[in-house]
Formats: structure tokens, C-alpha cells, sequence
């Protein structure tokens, strides 16, 4: 993106503030997501042990 881009894409009362923030947002909602849902999903959930995430808990 370029900064004609940017522009082209901003409201005339835009405040650099808020400049900054849009081509935060942009930039964050362009990053790539980890996969959703199925298989993957179930093998995050069961990889943390209830008592591992808390260690001061056991003895």
C-alpha cells in the first residue's frame, strides 16, 4: 500500500490518530489466521493438562 492508497481509502475528517489506527487494523486483519475449528481445534484443547497450567497447585 502506498500512501496514495491510504488516502484514497480515508474520510476527509480522518485525525492522524485515526489514520493510525485504520492502518493498524488493516494491517492486523491482514496477517494469516491458524486454522478454525476440527481436528486442530480439538489437539490445542487436549494438548494443556488441567493441573500443567497451574504447577503451584500440585505437590
Amino acid at each position: 500500500m502506498t500512501a496514495q492508497d491510504d488516502d484514497a481509502q480515508a474520510p476527509a475528517s480522518e485525525t492522524p490518530i485515526q489514520r493510525a489506527l485504520r492502518l493498524k487494523q488493516a494491517i492486523i486483519n491482514a496477517r494469516p489466521k491458524p486454522p478454525r475449528g476440527g481436528r486442530f481445534q480439538r489437539e490445542q484443547a487436549a494438548s494443556i493438562a488441567a493441573g500443567k497450567s497451574k504447577p503451584w497447585m500440585s505437590r
